[in-house]
């Protein structure tokens, strides 16, 4: 995992600043139908949307569907969209509603038959000899055994850079809340990263029980969700 994830250093900078601004204006130039600006609002945004949404509903065979559907959304209602928050916040806060009621979706209809877990289909879908597949796999491994909305603020703040105010927004909480999940993240990562370097050493000795996060109940989602 690289060394810079768990870093207490803000990952916004003032070039996404900038991006930021630009995307938010193609956003507002799109509510009259700008085709052009429309098409480039959504190549800009859409990879983030793909990551957190995979992120997030722990599912990386549904981000294709999610994804569109959050653009759906987004597209359908960007009349009402008035520039308060940046574009990127904006649409990330729909995409979270929309991984919230696909949950919703899932949870209602009868389960025919256990599936696969994610990380496995992770694993079928990109080759280990891909570039990245170590350090990807390792990352989302590490980031499902954290409690769902820790995993959520580590992966707004850390891996798309929105800033703890935008962070806050996108997942309907307080800056201080976005804070605290993303400190509580990157201890529990670190703690679990030592433990897996830890696995078949010979004669390596567990971690002190010091040095462990202790594990904590967690809200589930679907119950912090707007």
């Amino acid at each position: 995992m690289t060394p810079a994830l768990l870093s207490s250093t803000p990952r916004c900078t003032s070039r996404q600043r900038h991006d930021d601004a630009l995307i938010t204006s193609w956003a507002l130039a799109a509510r009259s139908g700008d085709p052009e600006a429309i098409d480039r609002f959504v190549r800009a945004l859409q990879r983030d949307v793909r990551r957190y949404v995979t992120y997030l509903s722990a599912d990386p065979q549904a981000a294709d569907d999610l994804t569109q559907e959050t653009f759906l959304r987004a597209l359908g209602s960007l009349h009402r969209f008035e520039g308060r928050s940046s574009a990127r916040t904006w649409l990330l806060s729909i995409a979270r509603r929309t991984v919230v009621d696909s949950l919703r979706y899932a949870a209602a209809r009868p389960r025919l038959s256990d599936t696969d877990d994610w990380l496995s289909a992770a694993e079928r879908a990109q080759g280990r000899d891909a570039p990245g597949f170590d350090d990807g796999v390792a990352l989302a491994e590490l980031l499902a055994l954290l409690p769902d909305e820790r995993r959520e603020a580590f992966v707004l703040t850390q891996l798309l850079g929105l800033p703890y105010a935008e962070a806050a927004l996108a997942s309907g909480c307080p800056v201080g809340t976005v804070r605290s999940r993303v400190a509580r993240a990157r201890t529990a990562l670190i703690e679990l990263l030592y433990d897996a370097e830890d696995v078949g050493v010979p004669g390596k000795r567990p971690a002190p029980p010091s040095r462990r996060a202790p594990v904590r109940p967690a809200e589930p989602l679907l119950s912090s969700a707007a």
